[in-house]
C-alpha cells in the first residue's frame, strides 16, 4: 500500500486528480476515513482528474450524487441496511459502467462488488493528511 501525505486541500486535490487515471470504468473505489478527513476533496480532485466540471458536493443528504454516467459518489453513513441500500437502488449503480465512489461502504458492505480499491485517509494536523492507497 502506498502512502501520500498531503499538507492541504490543494494537494489532496491535485493528489486525487492524478489518482483518477488509473481507475477504468466499472471501477468501485472505497473511501475510507473520519468525517472531516477529507473523503469529498478526494471525490472533488477523481471528478476533476475524469474530466468531470460540475461541483461536486457530499451527498449526504441526496445519498448519491450522479455526474452523468460516469462517476456515481455514495454516501452510506446513513444508510440503515442493505436492505435500504437495495431499495434505493444502489445496486443498479455498480453494475452501471462508471466508477463508484462510496463513503462509509461498510453499511453496504454486501453489496460491493466483489472487487473494490480502497482510499484511506487520516488526519494527522489541521490540514495534513495522510492518504493510503
Amino acid at each position: 500500500m502506498a502512502v501520500f501525505l498531503s499538507h492541504g486541500e490543494e494537494e489532496t486535490v491535485q493528489w486525487a486528480q492524478n489518482y483518477a487515471r488509473t481507475l477504468s470504468a466499472g471501477d468501485t473505489v472505497l473511501l475510507n476515513g473520519e468525517m472531516g478527513a477529507g473523503k469529498t476533496a478526494i471525490a472533488k480532485g477523481i471528478a476533476c482528474g475524469l474530466g468531470i466540471r460540475s461541483e461536486v458536493t457530499s451527498p449526504t443528504y441526496a445519498y448519491i450524487n450522479s455526474y452523468g454516467d460516469r462517476l456515481f459518489h455514495f454516501d452510506c453513513y446513513r444508510v440503515e441496511s442493505e436492505e435500504q441500500a437495495e431499495r434505493l437502488g444502489f445496486s443498479d449503480y455498480f453494475e452501471a459502467g462508471g466508477i463508484c465512489l462510496v463513503e462509509w461502504g461498510e453499511n453496504i458492505a454486501g453489496l460491493l462488488p466483489e472487487r473494490c480499491k480502497e482510499i484511506f485517509v487520516s488526519k494527522r494536523g489541521e490540514n495534513e493528511r495522510e492518504i493510503r492507497f
